[in-house]
């Protein structure tokens, strides 16, 4: 079979308090995001991503903001249910390539375990993996550090 390629992307805003999640490694103690779960963005996106390579819809369809067992989800599980899902349908994962776009958040110091976390939730080897980080040099909500984003490459298999 063909490998299949979904791309995901998600953004949500800073809030007062928290902790702000990259794949479930804490790398902002002093700030959180606003989200209905914990706001972990990056590992939205590679939800969707991997959804949209398997064309079984959307991390909003299969988590809907308004059920109240999405409030405070931890998204790294989240994402694992995801790839129970993809798997179920056929596919396997081969490998994910994951951009965090934020203006003041440091991605460098946390890539290894980020990657070390990302890869044991799909079940792949780290060097699958890939994380990297950009800034808008100050443009837009991003730019004024307002919030995160990411965007999220999946490959299947099957």
């Amino acid at each position: 079979m063909t490998p299949r390629v979904g791309w995901g992307f998600d953004a949500h805003r800073y809030r007062h308090g928290g902790v702000v999640l990259l794949c479930g490694v804490v790398v902002d103690d002093e700030r959180g995001v606003e989200a209905t779960s914990d706001g972990d963005v990056p590992a939205h996106a590679v939800a969707d991503a991997l959804l949209g390579a398997a064309a079984l819809g959307d991390l909003g369809a299969m988590f809907p903001s308004d059920d109240p067992a999405s409030l405070g989800a931890d998204s790294m599980d989240l994402l694992g249910r995801v790839v129970r899902r993809v798997t179920g349908a056929g596919y396997a994962v081969a490998s994910v390539d994951l951009t965090v776009i934020a203006q003041t958040v440091r991605v460098a110091p946390h890539r290894e375990a980020i990657r070390a976390a990302l890869a044991g939730c799909l079940g792949i080897e780290v060097a699958s993996v890939s994380v990297k980080a950009t800034t808008t040099d100050g443009m837009g909500f991003l730019g004024a550090d307002e919030g995160l984003a990411a965007v999220a490459v999946a490959v299947l298999e099957g």
